[in-house]
């Protein structure tokens, strides 16, 4: 594959099952090192778009390119250059870590040093625990690193953290930032809003079966209809009577008349003029907040549900 190629490429895909479309008609592109996220409610066509891309569905319509392979015809070729973790890796109770690792490898032309491999997911203590006596999360990092064994150019993350407690998810969250600062390209799906935040470069916003938004998790919300909110708190009450300041389009007392909301579609030009008018009337600013719509915020305005609907 050309450097410059994408590493994904898709352009009109569908997917049919009988009368049902799962899949309408469907283009995007990821670049080599990026990571991108599919966001979705169920049902919204994510996981058999990401099931065509991995060679484990036929696709009805389109052209799909993965590393250069059409995932159709050449199969064999794009999974010795994969990774996939899937949101439930069910192994035998009985097998043991190092055994799951051998035989993963086995399926593979190339495999990295299985040792340090577990070492660097924190599972070389578990390398002779049986499957059934492991964690939660420490079952998860054994599925990432099934994933990462033959040193993938292109990893899959199906729901990576789904079931997993906060603690065990921010340890999945570092590994997988590990995985972005290697510049590998990864491709996710998610149903934790700050997830997709905090690691993809890009996000496709997907709703039966469509694309209906996709950029950067920035970007997408400035788009939203919904402005950004600056709350100031001061020791003394504010006015009944209150100026318009510069781009502000609304403001909220709360009851005690201490705390201001106002809304702004361009809030750096309001935070000034605001703080400036309570200096001038010689009001004690004691807090000041600033709060952006959020990707939730865009996902709700584009689809009228929430992502883990």
């Amino acid at each position: 594959m050309n450097a410059a190629a994408p590493a994904i490429s898709v352009q009109g895909l569908k997917k049919s099952y009988g009368e049902v479309h799962a899949v309408k008609g469907i283009d995007f592109e990821i670049h080599p090192g990026e990571v991108f996220g599919l966001l979705g409610p169920n049902g919204a066509g994510k996981t058999t778009t990401v099931e065509i891309l991995e060679g484990l569905r036929p696709r009805t319509e389109g052209k799909v390119e993965v590393l250069g392979f059409d995932p159709d015809r050449q199969r064999q070729k794009l999974k010795d250059r994969i990774g996939v973790c899937l949101q439930a890796t069910n192994l035998p109770e009985k097998i043991r870590v190092h055994e799951a690792m051998d035989v993963f490898a086995s399926f593979y032309s190339r495999h990295v040093d299985l040792n340090k491999l577990l070492r660097r997911l924190q599972l070389e203590e578990k390398k002779g625990a049986f499957y059934r006596t492991l964690s939660g999360g420490q079952k998860q990092r054994l599925a990432l690193a099934l994933a990462l064994l033959n040193d993938p150019q292109l990893i899959f993350l199906d729901e990576p953290t789904t079931g997993l407690d906060p603690q065990v998810r921010a340890e999945i969250h570092s590994l997988l930032e590990e995985l972005k600062g290697e510049r590998r390209t990864i491709l996710m799906t998610t149903h934790y809003i700050e997830e997709a935040e905090r690691l993809c470069d890009r996000v496709a916003i997907v709703d039966e079966g469509r694309i209906i938004a996709m950029d950067t998790p920035t970007r997408l919300r400035r788009q939203s209809k919904n402005a950004s909110s600056i709350v100031v708190t001061c020791a003394t009450a504010f006015p009944e009577n209150r100026p318009a300041w510069a781009e502000s389009t609304h403001s909220v007392l709360d009851g005690n008349g201490h705390t201001l909301t106002v809304n702004s579609r361009r809030p750096a030009a309001t935070l000034v003029d605001l703080v400036k008018w309570i200096d001038q009337r010689g009001m004690e600013l004691t807090d000041v907040s600033l709060k952006q719509p959020s990707l939730e915020d865009v996902f709700i305005e584009l689809t009228g549900k929430r992502l883990r609907e």
